[in-house]
Protein backbone atom coordinates (compact mmCIF):
# COMPACT_ATOMS: atom_id res chain seq x y z
CA UNK A 1 0.00 0.00 0.00
CA UNK A 2 1.10 3.40 -0.98
CA UNK A 3 1.63 5.71 1.50
CA UNK A 4 4.54 7.61 3.78
CA UNK A 5 5.94 7.21 7.10
CA UNK A 6 6.36 9.97 10.41
CA UNK A 7 9.21 9.33 12.66
CA UNK A 8 10.90 11.17 15.31
CA UNK A 9 14.05 11.86 15.86
CA UNK A 10 15.58 12.68 19.01
CA UNK A 11 18.59 15.74 19.64
CA UNK A 12 20.53 12.97 21.12
CA UNK A 13 19.81 10.20 18.60
CA UNK A 14 20.73 9.75 14.84
CA UNK A 15 18.58 7.60 12.34
CA UNK A 16 19.52 5.06 9.51
CA UNK A 17 16.82 4.61 7.19
CA UNK A 18 16.90 1.78 5.02
CA UNK A 19 14.74 0.98 2.00
CA UNK A 20 14.80 -2.69 1.57
CA UNK A 21 17.66 -3.47 3.16
CA UNK A 22 19.50 -0.22 1.25
CA UNK A 23 21.11 3.02 2.35
CA UNK A 24 18.50 5.39 1.88
CA UNK A 25 19.27 7.94 4.23
CA UNK A 26 21.16 9.13 7.39
CA UNK A 27 18.87 12.04 9.58
CA UNK A 28 19.85 14.17 12.47
CA UNK A 29 17.03 15.69 15.03
CA UNK A 30 13.37 16.49 14.52
CA UNK A 31 10.51 14.84 12.87
CA UNK A 32 10.98 13.14 9.26
CA UNK A 33 8.31 12.37 6.93
CA UNK A 34 9.29 9.67 3.99
CA UNK A 35 7.79 8.11 1.07
CA UNK A 36 6.94 4.59 1.65
CA UNK A 37 5.33 3.23 -1.35
CA UNK A 38 6.02 -0.48 -1.34
CA UNK A 39 9.13 -0.48 -0.45
CA UNK A 40 10.52 -2.03 2.80
CA UNK A 41 11.48 0.82 4.80
CA UNK A 42 13.27 0.22 8.69
CA UNK A 43 14.85 2.95 10.65
CA UNK A 44 17.91 1.55 12.74
CA UNK A 45 18.74 4.71 15.76
CA UNK A 46 22.00 5.64 17.07
CA UNK A 47 22.10 7.08 20.58
CA UNK A 48 25.11 9.64 21.67
CA UNK A 49 24.00 11.25 24.65
CA UNK A 50 24.48 8.39 27.04
CA UNK A 51 28.08 8.75 28.45
CA UNK A 52 28.81 5.05 28.44
CA UNK A 53 27.19 5.59 24.78
CA UNK A 54 29.70 4.36 22.16
CA UNK A 55 30.94 7.34 19.95
CA UNK A 56 32.07 4.91 17.08
CA UNK A 57 29.83 4.32 14.38
CA UNK A 58 30.49 0.40 13.35
CA UNK A 59 28.42 -0.87 10.41
CA UNK A 60 28.70 -2.49 7.57
CA UNK A 61 27.77 0.71 5.62
CA UNK A 62 31.15 2.30 7.37
CA UNK A 63 33.00 1.58 4.22
CA UNK A 64 30.56 2.86 1.69
CA UNK A 65 29.94 5.93 3.35
CA UNK A 66 34.05 6.32 2.88
CA UNK A 67 33.57 5.85 -0.14
CA UNK A 68 30.83 7.19 -1.63
CA UNK A 69 28.91 10.01 0.47
CA UNK A 70 32.25 12.54 1.60
CA UNK A 71 29.43 15.45 2.23
CA UNK A 72 27.46 12.88 4.44
CA UNK A 73 31.24 11.95 5.89
CA UNK A 74 32.28 15.46 6.33
CA UNK A 75 28.95 16.18 8.30
CA UNK A 76 28.20 13.59 10.35
CA UNK A 77 31.52 11.67 11.13
CA UNK A 78 35.27 11.80 12.30
CA UNK A 79 37.03 9.74 10.05
CA UNK A 80 40.29 7.86 11.64
CA UNK A 81 42.56 6.57 9.50
CA UNK A 82 46.06 5.36 10.77
CA UNK A 83 49.05 3.82 9.36
CA UNK A 84 51.11 1.24 10.77
CA UNK A 85 53.40 3.13 13.09
CA UNK A 86 50.67 5.52 14.07
CA UNK A 87 48.63 5.81 17.12
CA UNK A 88 45.60 7.73 17.43
CA UNK A 89 44.25 9.76 20.52
CA UNK A 90 41.16 10.26 20.80
CA UNK A 91 39.08 13.25 22.81
CA UNK A 92 35.94 14.40 23.55
CA UNK A 93 35.75 17.32 24.84
CA UNK A 94 39.00 17.62 25.18
CA UNK A 95 39.18 14.84 27.56
CA UNK A 96 41.33 12.11 26.67
CA UNK A 97 38.78 9.04 26.41
CA UNK A 98 40.50 5.63 23.88
CA UNK A 99 43.98 5.61 22.50
CA UNK A 100 43.39 3.72 18.99
CA UNK A 101 46.17 0.93 17.39
CA UNK A 102 48.44 1.41 14.57
CA UNK A 103 45.93 0.72 11.15
CA UNK A 104 42.69 1.86 12.75
CA UNK A 105 40.42 2.33 10.18
CA UNK A 106 37.32 3.79 12.09
CA UNK A 107 34.33 6.55 11.93
CA UNK A 108 33.52 8.21 15.21
CA UNK A 109 29.76 10.21 15.67
CA UNK A 110 29.82 14.00 15.61
CA UNK A 111 27.21 14.80 17.86
CA UNK A 112 26.92 16.07 21.46
CA UNK A 113 31.11 15.98 21.84
CA UNK A 114 33.78 17.27 19.99
CA UNK A 115 35.65 14.69 18.79
CA UNK A 116 39.17 14.75 17.99
CA UNK A 117 41.74 12.65 17.19
CA UNK A 118 45.66 13.40 17.33
CA UNK A 119 48.24 11.41 15.55
CA UNK A 120 51.49 10.33 17.13
CA UNK A 121 54.50 8.17 14.95
CA UNK A 122 55.62 5.24 16.92
CA UNK A 123 58.61 4.59 14.63
CA UNK A 124 60.41 7.97 16.28
CA UNK A 125 60.49 7.16 20.37
CA UNK A 126 59.52 3.63 22.26
CA UNK A 127 58.88 6.19 24.95
CA UNK A 128 55.49 8.31 25.50
CA UNK A 129 55.88 12.22 25.48
CA UNK A 130 56.11 13.53 28.74
CA UNK A 131 53.03 15.42 28.35
CA UNK A 132 50.76 12.19 27.55
CA UNK A 133 52.68 10.44 30.49
CA UNK A 134 51.68 12.73 32.71
CA UNK A 135 47.92 13.08 31.87
CA UNK A 136 48.00 8.97 31.27
CA UNK A 137 49.37 8.48 34.95
CA UNK A 138 46.57 11.13 36.20
CA UNK A 139 43.79 8.98 34.64
CA UNK A 140 44.74 6.01 35.34
CA UNK A 141 44.64 6.72 38.69
CA UNK A 142 40.72 7.70 38.65
CA UNK A 143 37.84 5.32 38.08
CA UNK A 144 37.14 5.24 34.87
CA UNK A 145 40.28 5.23 32.83
CA UNK A 146 41.46 6.02 29.37
CA UNK A 147 40.09 2.79 26.49
CA UNK A 148 43.08 1.07 25.27
CA UNK A 149 45.61 1.55 27.82
CA UNK A 150 46.77 -2.29 27.22
CA UNK A 151 48.67 -0.79 24.31
CA UNK A 152 51.18 0.85 26.52
CA UNK A 153 53.22 0.02 29.89
CA UNK A 154 53.48 2.48 32.70
CA UNK A 155 56.00 1.63 35.33
CA UNK A 156 56.84 3.33 38.71
CA UNK A 157 59.94 2.51 39.80
CA UNK A 158 60.67 3.29 43.40
CA UNK A 159 62.98 5.20 45.55
CA UNK A 160 66.88 3.30 46.01
CA UNK A 161 65.37 1.14 43.04
CA UNK A 162 66.62 1.01 38.98
CA UNK A 163 64.46 -0.26 35.69
CA UNK A 164 66.10 -2.69 33.65
CA UNK A 165 64.57 -2.09 30.13
CA UNK A 166 64.23 -4.56 27.72
CA UNK A 167 62.66 -3.57 23.76
CA UNK A 168 62.61 -6.43 21.39
CA UNK A 169 64.83 -9.35 23.45
CA UNK A 170 67.67 -6.28 24.16
CA UNK A 171 68.39 -4.58 26.95
CA UNK A 172 68.05 -0.91 27.12
CA UNK A 173 69.67 1.64 29.36
CA UNK A 174 68.81 1.95 33.46
CA UNK A 175 65.85 3.78 34.09
CA UNK A 176 66.05 5.90 37.64
CA UNK A 177 63.63 6.43 40.22
CA UNK A 178 60.18 7.75 38.74
CA UNK A 179 57.02 7.24 36.60
CA UNK A 180 58.06 5.68 33.05
CA UNK A 181 55.95 5.29 29.90
CA UNK A 182 56.28 3.19 26.76
CA UNK A 183 54.09 1.78 23.75
CA UNK A 184 53.35 -1.77 23.54
CA UNK A 185 52.25 -1.27 19.69
CA UNK A 186 54.58 -2.66 17.14
CA UNK A 187 57.58 -4.19 20.25
CA UNK A 188 57.87 -5.77 22.66
CA UNK A 189 58.50 -3.80 25.95
CA UNK A 190 59.34 -4.85 29.57
CA UNK A 191 60.59 -2.94 32.68
CA UNK A 192 62.04 -4.94 35.91
CA UNK A 193 62.81 -3.42 38.82
CA UNK A 194 66.17 -4.08 40.63
CA UNK A 195 66.60 -2.90 44.50
CA UNK A 196 70.32 -1.02 44.44
CA UNK A 197 70.47 -1.22 48.67
CA UNK A 198 72.38 -3.82 50.29
CA UNK A 199 70.66 -7.03 50.23
CA UNK A 200 70.86 -10.53 52.69
CA UNK A 201 71.79 -13.71 51.43
CA UNK A 202 70.92 -16.66 53.78
CA UNK A 203 72.61 -19.88 53.34
CA UNK A 204 70.84 -22.51 56.29
CA UNK A 205 70.80 -25.90 56.62
CA UNK A 206 74.50 -26.94 55.03
CA UNK A 207 75.33 -30.63 55.91
CA UNK A 208 79.31 -30.21 55.40
CA UNK A 209 82.19 -33.01 56.20
CA UNK A 210 85.49 -31.59 58.07
CA UNK A 211 88.60 -32.93 56.85
CA UNK A 212 88.50 -35.46 59.95
CA UNK A 213 85.29 -36.88 58.75
CA UNK A 214 82.78 -35.12 61.31
CA UNK A 215 79.15 -33.85 59.86
CA UNK A 216 78.40 -30.44 60.92
CA UNK A 217 74.90 -28.74 59.92
CA UNK A 218 75.85 -24.84 59.39
CA UNK A 219 74.44 -21.19 59.11
CA UNK A 220 75.63 -18.52 57.09
CA UNK A 221 74.49 -14.79 56.77
CA UNK A 222 76.25 -12.92 53.95
CA UNK A 223 75.77 -9.11 52.44
CA UNK A 224 75.98 -8.13 48.86
CA UNK A 225 75.15 -5.45 46.00
CA UNK A 226 75.17 -4.40 43.08
CA UNK A 227 77.94 -2.78 41.33
CA UNK A 228 76.78 -3.15 37.71
CA UNK A 229 73.48 -4.07 37.11
CA UNK A 230 73.50 -4.02 33.45
CA UNK A 231 76.98 -6.60 33.53
CA UNK A 232 75.64 -8.38 36.10
CA UNK A 233 72.17 -9.50 34.14
CA UNK A 234 74.07 -9.92 31.55
CA UNK A 235 75.96 -12.43 33.11
CA UNK A 236 73.85 -14.09 35.35
CA UNK A 237 70.09 -14.33 35.31
CA UNK A 238 69.13 -14.13 38.49
CA UNK A 239 72.25 -13.05 40.26
CA UNK A 240 70.30 -13.83 43.48
CA UNK A 241 70.45 -17.19 43.16
CA UNK A 242 74.32 -16.74 41.64
CA UNK A 243 75.56 -15.36 45.03
CA UNK A 244 73.69 -18.09 46.94
CA UNK A 245 75.30 -20.50 45.08
CA UNK A 246 78.97 -18.87 45.11
CA UNK A 247 78.58 -18.89 48.77
CA UNK A 248 77.67 -22.27 49.02
CA UNK A 249 80.56 -23.41 47.44
CA UNK A 250 82.95 -21.47 49.46
CA UNK A 251 81.69 -22.61 52.75
CA UNK A 252 81.98 -25.90 51.40
CA UNK A 253 85.38 -25.10 50.68
CA UNK A 254 86.47 -23.39 54.04
CA UNK A 255 85.05 -25.86 55.87
CA UNK A 256 86.12 -29.44 54.34
CA UNK A 257 89.72 -28.01 54.51
CA UNK A 258 89.92 -27.96 58.60
CA UNK A 259 89.41 -30.34 61.63
CA UNK A 260 86.09 -30.23 64.02
CA UNK A 261 88.91 -28.66 66.54
CA UNK A 262 90.67 -25.65 64.45
CA UNK A 263 86.25 -24.79 63.27
CA UNK A 264 85.33 -24.09 66.82
CA UNK A 265 88.21 -22.76 68.29
CA UNK A 266 87.89 -19.75 65.52
CA UNK A 267 84.97 -19.51 63.47
CA UNK A 268 86.08 -16.54 62.16
CA UNK A 269 88.65 -18.30 59.87
CA UNK A 270 85.23 -20.00 58.10
CA UNK A 271 84.55 -15.93 57.60
CA UNK A 272 87.50 -15.04 55.88
CA UNK A 273 87.84 -17.86 53.97
CA UNK A 274 84.31 -17.57 52.82
CA UNK A 275 84.90 -14.42 52.04
CA UNK A 276 87.99 -14.09 50.12
CA UNK A 277 86.71 -17.12 47.91
CA UNK A 278 83.59 -15.31 46.71
CA UNK A 279 84.99 -12.03 46.35
CA UNK A 280 87.14 -13.50 43.78
CA UNK A 281 84.81 -15.70 42.00
CA UNK A 282 82.19 -12.67 41.77
CA UNK A 283 84.77 -9.92 40.52
CA UNK A 284 83.53 -8.27 37.22
CA UNK A 285 80.43 -9.86 37.54
CA UNK A 286 78.49 -6.67 38.47
CA UNK A 287 77.57 -7.89 42.11
CA UNK A 288 80.58 -7.75 45.36
CA UNK A 289 80.16 -9.19 48.37
CA UNK A 290 80.64 -6.97 51.37
CA UNK A 291 80.92 -9.21 54.71
CA UNK A 292 80.01 -13.22 55.77
CA UNK A 293 79.22 -14.27 58.97
CA UNK A 294 78.53 -17.69 59.90
CA UNK A 295 75.81 -17.88 62.30
CA UNK A 296 75.57 -21.61 63.86
CA UNK A 297 77.81 -24.90 63.57
CA UNK A 298 75.39 -27.63 64.79
CA UNK A 299 77.14 -30.57 65.79
CA UNK A 300 75.13 -33.95 65.40
CA UNK A 301 73.57 -35.93 68.70
CA UNK A 302 76.67 -38.08 69.70
CA UNK A 303 79.38 -35.72 69.33
CA UNK A 304 77.77 -33.28 71.61
CA UNK A 305 78.04 -36.04 74.00
CA UNK A 306 81.51 -36.99 73.02
CA UNK A 307 82.49 -33.18 73.46
CA UNK A 308 80.24 -32.92 76.57
CA UNK A 309 82.70 -35.51 78.04
CA UNK A 310 85.62 -33.96 77.29
CA UNK A 311 84.68 -31.20 78.51
CA UNK A 312 84.22 -32.57 81.69
CA UNK A 313 87.04 -34.33 82.13
CA UNK A 314 89.07 -31.42 81.13
CA UNK A 315 87.23 -29.56 84.01
CA UNK A 316 88.05 -32.72 86.44
CA UNK A 317 91.40 -32.47 85.51
CA UNK A 318 92.41 -29.07 85.87
CA UNK A 319 89.92 -29.18 89.02
CA UNK A 320 92.34 -32.05 90.25
CA UNK A 321 95.94 -29.52 89.70
CA UNK A 322 94.55 -26.75 91.64
CA UNK A 323 93.75 -28.93 94.59
CA UNK A 324 96.92 -30.71 94.38
CA UNK A 325 98.33 -27.21 93.84
CA UNK A 326 96.64 -26.13 97.29
CA UNK A 327 97.52 -28.62 99.49
CA UNK A 328 100.80 -28.23 98.30
CA UNK A 329 101.22 -24.88 99.42
CA UNK A 330 99.57 -25.89 102.58
CA UNK A 331 101.71 -28.24 103.20
CA UNK A 332 104.87 -25.73 102.60
CA UNK A 333 103.46 -23.63 105.07
CA UNK A 334 103.22 -25.96 107.72
CA UNK A 335 106.51 -26.92 107.42
CA UNK A 336 108.18 -23.42 107.31
CA UNK A 337 105.99 -22.71 110.84
CA UNK A 338 107.36 -25.87 112.32
CA UNK A 339 110.99 -24.71 111.55
CA UNK A 340 110.64 -21.03 113.00
CA UNK A 341 109.19 -22.24 116.43
CA UNK A 342 111.60 -25.31 116.54
CA UNK A 343 114.39 -22.41 117.26
CA UNK A 344 111.74 -20.02 119.17
CA UNK A 345 110.14 -20.58 122.23
CA UNK A 346 108.10 -17.63 122.15
CA UNK A 347 106.65 -18.42 118.93
CA UNK A 348 106.02 -22.23 119.98
CA UNK A 349 104.07 -20.63 122.85
CA UNK A 350 102.01 -18.07 121.15
CA UNK A 351 100.96 -21.29 118.44
CA UNK A 352 100.12 -23.08 121.52
CA UNK A 353 98.27 -19.96 122.84
CA UNK A 354 96.26 -19.54 119.31
CA UNK A 355 95.52 -23.35 119.54
CA UNK A 356 94.03 -23.15 122.86
CA UNK A 357 91.98 -19.97 121.89
CA UNK A 358 90.52 -21.75 118.92
CA UNK A 359 89.87 -24.77 121.12
CA UNK A 360 87.71 -22.74 123.47
CA UNK A 361 85.36 -21.26 121.13
CA UNK A 362 84.51 -24.96 120.58
CA UNK A 363 83.51 -25.91 123.79
CA UNK A 364 80.86 -24.61 126.34
CA UNK A 365 83.01 -25.49 129.14
CA UNK A 366 86.75 -25.83 130.74
CA UNK A 367 87.48 -27.31 133.78
CA UNK A 368 91.13 -26.33 135.04
CA UNK A 369 93.74 -28.04 137.77
CA UNK A 370 96.94 -26.73 138.32
CA UNK A 371 96.92 -23.32 136.81
CA UNK A 372 97.55 -22.28 133.27
CA UNK A 373 100.62 -24.13 133.47
CA UNK A 374 98.76 -27.41 133.51
CA UNK A 375 96.84 -26.06 130.67
CA UNK A 376 99.43 -25.60 128.83
CA UNK A 377 101.25 -29.01 129.47
CA UNK A 378 98.36 -31.03 128.97
CA UNK A 379 96.54 -30.89 132.18
CA UNK A 380 93.26 -29.52 131.02
CA UNK A 381 89.90 -31.38 131.23
CA UNK A 382 87.28 -30.35 128.30
CA UNK A 383 84.02 -30.91 129.32
CA UNK A 384 81.19 -30.58 126.63
CA UNK A 385 77.29 -30.41 127.47
CA UNK A 386 75.48 -33.01 127.97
Amino acid sequence: MLGFTIFTVKKHERALLLRDGDFAGLFGPGKHRVFTGLDDVTLERFSLGKPDAPARFEHELADYFVAHEPALLAREFVQVVLGETEVGLRHEDGVLVEILPPSTRQLFWRGLREQRVDVVDLSADARLPAELLAKLHSVALRPRAVRGLDGVLLVQVPEFHAGVLTLDGQMQALLPAGVHGFWRFNRQVSVSTVDLRAQIAEVNGQEILTRDKVGLRLNLSAVWHFTDVQRALARMPKPADHVYRELQFGLRAAVGEQNLDALLENKAAIDGAVLAQVRERLAESGVALDSVGVKDIILPGEMKTILAQVVEAEKSAQANVIRRREETAATRSLLNTAKVMEGNPVALRMKELETLERVAERIDKISVVGGLDQVLNGLVTLRQPG
